[in-house]
Parts: C-alpha cells; structure tokens; sequence
C-alpha cells in the first residue's frame, strides 16, 4: 500500500472527512481537534490502561525475565502508515498484546545482564503526570524550568561541589560525556574553537582506562577530535587505571608537542564495576592542568548510600561528573545528568543568542540563563519530574540502601562462585558487578560453553545475565542493579550455570 496522505476517512455519519484544511469551515467546526469528544470515555480507557501497568509491575515476578518475539507480534511493527484513525481501546490491545509481554526484561527481578535500572511505581506515575503537562524545557519562565534547577541543587549537594556549580538533564551519560569533552575542548581552545573549529586548535589528547566506556572514543569522534586523541590507559589488577603508566604516556605525549587536555576516570567501569582512584586522578589533573572529568554513569549515585560513599572518595573534585538517574536512581528512561564545577564553562561552550529567544523583564520571556544556554538542546523533555517524585517519594536513604543491597548480593554471588568447583571468577567484585564462568572441575578457558550457557538462561526466562569478554576470555556477567533482585533470583542463576554448563560439557 502506498501512503496517501490526502486520502478521505469517512466518519461516523458517512460523510468524507478530509485531511486538508478548509479555512471556511475550520473556524467554525473545530474539526482539527485531537481532544476527545468523549471525555469519560477517554477517563475510562485510560483507568484500563494504568491498571494493566500496575498490574504488569505486581506480577512481574510471575513473568519470563525474557521471551522472543513471534512473528504474529513482530508482524504489529510491519504495519502500513495508519491513515484512518483507530480506536483507542483496539491500540492498547495491541500494546498488551504484541509489545508489553516482549520488552527488554529489565524491570524484572531476574534481569542483571546490563547496567539498566528497573524503574519504579511511582517513577512510572510521574511520566504519566509529564506527558500530561508536556513541558519544554529548553528555557522560558515557569516552573519546570526551577523544579530542574532544585534538582540541579540537590546534586550539588549530595557531591559536594561548589555553589558556582550547574549542570542540567540530557538523555544518558553518553550525550553527558560528550557534553563534557566539549566543556574541556573549548576550556583549553578557548572561545573561538567554536568559531574556527578544531583544525586551528592544537593536537588535543585525552587519556583513560582501557576500560573505559566505549561513548568516551565515540565522543572524541563526534567532537571531530577522532578516537586516536583518546590514550586508552592500563589497568592494574583491579581493573583501576594504572598511575605510573598514565604519568608516563603524559610525559611522552607532552615531548612529542601534543597538548594533554582530558583525563576521564570511571566510577564504576562497565565491565567489572572497578573505581579509579579518584583522589589520585585530580591530583595529576591539578598538576597537569588537565580537565577532570568522571564518568560516574555505573557507580555515581552510589554517594547516597553510607556504605558505598568512601568508595568514590575524590569525586567531589571533578571539573565535571555525568551520571544517570535511570541507572541506580531507579527513575524510568531516560534521565541523564551532568554537573560541572563551574557555570560558566557551560555557557562559554554552548550560548548562542537568537532574535526568537529575546529575553524580557517579566512575563513567559523572563528567567534570565534558559537551560539551552548551557546544553545542546531547545527542545528538551521534563525529565526532572520524574526524578524529582521519585527523590521525594524515596528520598535518597532508601534509594542508598537498594544500592548497598544490590553489591551484597554481588558479594554472596562471588562467594558462591568460590565455593562451587566447577565456577570461576574472573575479575574481582568492586561494586556490583560480578564476572564468572563455567569451568568444570576447576578448568576454565572454553567460551564457547560460556556463550551457550547465556543464551539458554535467557530463552529459559529466569534470569538474564550478559556475556562480556575478561581479559579477551568470554566471561557470564551479572551486574545488580535491580532494586527487586533478591537471593532466590542468585540461586537461580548459579542453578542455571551449572545446569546448563554441564548439559554442554556432556555434549563434548
């Protein structure tokens, strides 16, 4: 079918309704309203639908962690453009049907492949109160606008950096890093790389673990800088940057006129949970006036739990930190942040006056510095709403205490892993985060098994691990980010390992 968009739908009563637009008739008829012309209906339907995703969260322990999609399900997202209207009711039949019961699995307790939060009741709730208001929030004067920057304040607090600090939303760690990089990019260039561009700049070099995150790589592709301006820096045998290497490439780097600008420490890497020395990293940027980011998206928030603070001692010195409240913050997707130390920076990289952003005194136009002034974007979601209901509804005790009970059971899991003659541990527990493999009889090394067993734990749907390479070793990753993930959902796993491990060493 070809799309038509001046196709006629006829209405109710027989009569062709035209898409176009009749300016005779529009005036009088309101005929371009997407209102309901029933509004109890609409109330009913959607009581329907907040029920279903309540019940869908209290039962989620009842359901698959995953399931593949059928083809009767994949056929929903193989649809022609709809030109004529559907029912809301047939739309949410299809949503329960072929989307709800085959999403990604990470809101369930047995979910603990990748770094994803599993959101919350009341996180959900807000979203629904957001898209109800639908607000900007790229700039303008209401009050969206202060509940981000109370958000803004809070971080502030709860990392204890200064006053003169500002930071705002963005959609995930990866766009924070990249925002970052171009906070330090113009901070060493000056004002007018934004001008002339890099090509006038000098050679920039940036440094970081060779576990970092691939979005720092990334990041310097996009700022035009390349991935070859990122030294990727050895770890030791906790998975931390490796000091004296990190002076020494600095040294190296320096006389061979190269301009050292960028040093990315991890709190918390993707791979193992290991957390750089953060004290030891903003001592070597202070000496070599090195911007000090931290990319804090696995282990950042972290801060609000007594037992997990001292672990990230040093944060508070960043020249900026990115993280994601839709990680450990629990808060749905998606809800990224980043804080820089001074203000300022941020505006000096981002502010571009614009004739139809002319501020005013009073009125709509007021508010002084917009958030666009200070990011990328104009047209942003109000996502500090939903972290603002799930900070208040929580508050930050308990949103700690989830978070010290998720690197518990990584601490039980790496026990187990101990105790049991056919597992192996392959990277040590720092956080929450536990790499192992199935080695029969205390003989490791084959992948492949390793591949088999995280494929058939996720068609069995109890639990969801990932696969991750150690060291180039495939290697089963649990990461505990779940806020629901209990002991029985470990057991679980480990049950599942050893079943499914030893079913493929049979075969051999």
């Amino acid at each position: 079918m070809t799309f038509d968009p001046a196709a006629s739908v006829a209405s109710d009563d027989g009569e062709p309704i035209s898409p176009g637009f009749d300016s005779a008739r529009a005036p009088l008829r309101c005929a371009t309203s997407l209102d309901p012309a029933d509004w109890s209906g609409l109330r009913a339907q959607g009581h329907r639908m907040l029920d279903d995703m309540i019940d869908h969260l209290e039962g989620l322990s009842g359901q698959p962690a995953w399931r593949p999609v059928p083809a009767d399900a994949r056929a929903v997202a193989r649809e022609a453009v709809p030109v004529a209207p559907t029912d809301l009711a047939s739309v949410h039949a299809s949503f329960m049907d072929a989307i709800l019961p085959y999403a990604g699995g990470n809101l369930h307790p047995g979910f603990m492949g990748w770094v994803q939060g599993a959101g919350t009741p009341v996180g959900m709730l807000a979203e629904m109160l957001s898209g109800g208001l639908n607000a900007n929030l790229g700039g303008r004067n209401h009050m969206p606008i202060l509940i981000e920057r109370q958000i803004r304040d809070w971080v502030r607090e709860i990392f204890a950096f200064p006053a003169t600090a500002d930071g705002l939303f963005l959609t995930g760690t990866s766009q924070a890093n990249f925002v970052a990089l171009l906070v330090a990019r113009t901070r060493i260039c000056g004002a007018a790389v934004r001008q002339v561009g890099v090509t006038k700049a000098p050679r920039l070099v940036a440094y970081a673990s060779n576990e970092v995150h691939g979005c720092v790589p990334r990041a310097l592709e996009m700022a035009g800088l390349g991935s070859d301006a990122l030294t990727r820096v050895a770890t030791d045998a906790a998975g931390r940057i490796d000091m004296g290497s990190l002076r020494a490439h600095i040294r190296a780097d320096r006389a061979a006129g190269l301009t050292p600008f960028l040093l990315v420490g991890s709190a918390g890497t993707v791979n193992s949970g290991a957390i750089d020395d953060l004290d030891a990293l903003a001592d070597l940027a202070g000496e070599e006036d090195l911007h000090f980011h931290i990319d804090g998206a696995l282990g950042a928030l972290g801060m609000m739990s007594p037992e997990i603070a001292p672990l990230l001692h040093g944060i508070e010195r960043a020249d900026s930190l990115a993280f994601d409240f839709h990680k450990w913050g629990h808060v749905p997707y998606d809800a990224g942040f980043l804080l820089v130390r001074e203000g300022i920076w941020l505006k000096e990289t981002f502010a571009s006056p614009a004739g139809y952003l002319t501020r005013a005194e009073t009125g709509l136009a007021a508010g002084g510095d917009w958030p666009c002034d200070i990011g990328p974007d104009l047209s942003r979601s109000f996502r500090a709403l939903k972290t603002w209901f799930t900070l208040k509804t929580y508050g930050t005790q308990a949103l700690g205490a989830a978070m010290a009970a998720n690197c518990q059971l990584a601490r039980v899991l790496a026990a187990r892993i101990a105790a049991e003659p056919d597992l192996e541990l392959l990277a040590p527990v720092a956080l929450n985060i536990v790499c192992f493999g199935y080695a029969p009889d205390g003989v490791g090394g084959d992948g492949a098994i390793n591949r088999a067993i995280v494929e058939d734990l996720h068609n069995a749907g109890r639990v969801a691990p990932s696969l991750t390479l150690v060291k180039d070793r495939p290697a089963i990753r649990a990461a505990f980010v779940n806020h629901r993930t209990t002991a029985d959902d470990l057991d679980a796993l480990v049950e599942g390992v050893l079943r499914f491990g030893a079913g493929h060493s049979s075969r051999r």
